[in-house]
């Protein structure tokens, strides 16, 4: 399957992955941005089968039950809670603590709207599973995948989130105003 999608993605959608993500580094926040298209999900499903490696999302509870809830988990989803007394950081950490390999994907602007600023759950994630943020990039421009070496966390938050924004300079993503 691995060969399969590498064709596809590569030859016939005339994509690249750019960078590696360690295998050892079995827990994580990857931070995929710009998130502005549904198109994102097959672009990081065959990223994610090049790369080889388990990257899981999460997705309101209500989506895992009949007839999708199968496919979700089989696609690496984990059901959270989203009523306003969970606290959706505390989830995932849990999850962390509960997985020994989970590597979870999320767009730091939390839609695939334009928004002005990024969410802050992500950092919150990574800094209480005590974990590494990995910044990726779907840049559409070049038909590139950017894969950036991870980033641990130093609890302040200012300098951390404009040295994460620096990595995707330049990025375009699908629907060119959200970058």
């Amino acid at each position: 399957m691995r060969v399969l999608a590498t064709f596809i993605f590569t030859k016939l959608m005339g994509w690249k992955v750019e960078g590696d993500m360690s295998p050892e580094i079995k827990k994580a926040i990857v931070i995929v941005f710009p998130h502005t298209s549904w198109h994102d999900f097959y672009i990081g499903a065959f990223a994610r089968k090049i790369l080889n490696l388990q990257i899981n999302f999460i997705a309101k509870k209500e989506l895992f039950k009949f007839p999708f809830g199968s496919y979700f988990k089989w696609m690496g989803g984990a059901p959270v809670d989203r009523k306003s007394n969970q606290n959706t950081v505390q989830q995932v950490v849990e999850m962390f603590k509960n997985h020994e390999e989970f590597r979870l994907a999320i767009a730091p602007e939390g839609t695939r709207k334009k928004v002005d600023k990024w969410k802050t759950g992500f950092y919150y994630m990574a800094l209480e599973a005590k974990v590494p943020i990995i910044c990726v990039a779907f840049d559409y421009g070049i038909k590139t995948v950017k894969i950036h070496a991870p980033f641990y966390p130093t609890n302040n938050f200012s300098d951390d989130l404009n040295t994460l924004k620096s990595f995707y300079k330049g990025v375009e993503g699908k629907i060119k105003s959200h970058t």
